[in-house]
């Protein structure tokens, strides 16, 4: 079973979630858990809502009010979205690169520049001997 699959109806939804089924009806009125009706107006509620459900018993035992809970999942499902459009973001990029002719890779130099170097190439190291002493002491 799908997390999203809306199956269970509002008694099933309730007792999941350790809840009144009043209590769900609420929580739809003020838009904070909002379950799909089927085409006689019954909710139906997913796996997803009833762990939504359980999050909110569990903000409001913590003494949140409904309008901090509701707020809290609205940034919740903000960070979600935007997370997921990083991922986008990171997977274009690394298709991007690894598909652009002539890509080139960096490198620091021993003085701390960026080098810029071919793909497939290594950077040659310096095998001189730096000798270091503290000034004022001779």
């Amino acid at each position: 079973m799908d997390e999203n699959s809306q199956v269970f109806v509002i008694s099933i939804a309730a007792e999941l979630a350790g809840m009144h089924p009043q209590t769900l009806r609420q929580y739809d009125r003020l838009g904070l858990v909002s379950p799909t009706r089927t085409s006689g107006k019954s909710r139906r509620y997913s796996m997803r809502d009833v762990i939504k459900l359980q999050e909110i018993a569990r903000l409001g035992g913590e003494g949140v009010s409904l309008e901090g809970i509701r707020r809290i999942l609205e940034l919740e499902d903000q960070v979600g979205a935007l997370q997921n459009r990083v991922h986008e973001l990171e997977s274009a990029l690394a298709d991007e690169l690894l598909n652009r002719p002539g890509r080139r890779v960096f490198a620091a130099g021993s003085e701390g520049e960026v080098i810029s170097m071919r793909a497939g190439t290594r950077v040659r190291r310096s095998n001189q001997v730096v000798v270091w002493r503290p000034l004022g002491r001779d």
